[in-house]
């Protein structure tokens, strides 16, 4: 046989009996969603940061980052909602490095999903309970959305699942905002296809279950850079690219058209400190045209306590261990200059 089914996992609603949300967790998630939901909706005007580290590999330093925010989300209220990532998961192009908290490890170093997911909704309730901020998190694996349902505010699909059938019919049973990244070869097509599907009503199977979807109207686009057919990274956050995106947008007649602006992946070469320039080119185009303004929602920012990156187990800590991400202190100047260009 091809596959050994070991055992069964438990389904999200056993887990959640496992690790529920106190009363003050659960209206904490509610009201922030429905700021959230409120901006892409148009009915505030304020600019979304998804920010923190490439992957969520240590729990302490994560939540130690995202308790920093603290007092700069409440000096920036009026003018930046910072929705803090927590991405649990690593999509790999090959098989090998770091797949993310998902994998626990068990004694003999095989991975014990089981453990994965009990990590995996534990982080995000610290975040919650410890800091006051729900978080976002990608869905790399669409069966997997349940466990965490009742946490998260925002939902990312990433570059190599946004053409698959199953994340985009997922998606369009998700309440809360999903973003959409333009895949891997910069087809802005493929992008704006999958937020067709999931801001429509399908009938599909999910877990075992025939489901039935509403649509998820809040679905969206994310720019994040591409690869050309030479292996090398190319942008996608110039004014020209923008433009091109407002048009795409009308075009379809989408509902809530909206667009969050990836900083770092191929639309910074992978290079951290350029993060902070991106964000101030993008910002000055939405002050030049006002197509671009309505539709510029955020951006999606890759920033960890330290500079940089490392291998896994390099020792340092709070320094990713996948992509490298800007510093704290780089972070928080830029938050500040970001509020006041606005």
């Amino acid at each position: 046989m091809g596959m050994v089914y070991e055992r069964q996992l438990a389904i999200p609603a056993e887990v959640k009996e496992m690790y529920p949300l106190t009363a003050q967790m659960n209206k904490t998630v509610q009201e922030r969603r429905a700021e959230l939901e409120a901006i892409f909706e148009g009915r505030k005007n304020k600019l979304v940061l998804i920010i923190g580290p490439c992957s969520a590999d240590n729990e302490e330093s994560v939540l130690d980052y995202i308790s920093r925010l603290i007092p700069v989300q409440e000096k920036v209220k009026d003018k930046i909602f910072i929705v803090p990532r927590i991405y649990t998961n690593k999509p790999r192009t090959t098989a090998e490095g770091y797949k993310g908290m998902l994998h626990q490890p068990n004694p003999t170093g095989k991975p014990d999903l089981f453990k994965g997911i009990e990590a995996t909704r534990h982080i995000h309730m610290r975040a919650v309970k410890e800091t006051g901020f729900a978080c976002a998190d990608e869905m790399l694996y669409t069966e997997n959305y349940g466990y965490l349902d009742d946490l998260l505010i925002y939902v990312a699909v990433g570059a190599r699942s946004v053409e698959n059938q199953q994340h985009r019919l997922t998606s369009s049973g998700i309440s809360v905002p999903v973003g959409m990244k333009n895949p891997t070869s910069g087809d802005y097509q493929v992008m704006m296809n999958a937020i067709y599907a999931a801001q429509n009503s399908h009938t599909f199977i999910y877990r075992g279950w025939e489901v039935h979807s509403e649509g998820n109207k809040r679905t969206h686009a994310i720019l994040r850079g591409y690869t050309d057919q030479h292996g090398s990274m190319k942008p996608n956050y110039h004014y020209e690219d923008l433009v091109r995106l407002c048009d795409c947008y009308d075009k379809m007649n989408l509902h809530n058209p909206a667009l969050i602006v990836d900083t770092n992946h191929c639309n910074s070469n992978k290079i951290e400190t350029e993060q902070p320039r991106i964000v101030k080119e993008v910002l000055h185009s939405a002050r030049h045209d006002e197509r671009i303004a309505r539709l510029l929602k955020g951006f999606m920012i890759e920033s960890y306590i330290v500079d940089g990156a490392q291998k896994p187990g390099g020792g340092c800590y709070g320094q990713s261990i996948t992509d490298p991400c800007l510093g704290w202190e780089k972070t928080e100047k830029l938050i500040y200059e970001i509020a006041d260009m606005l």
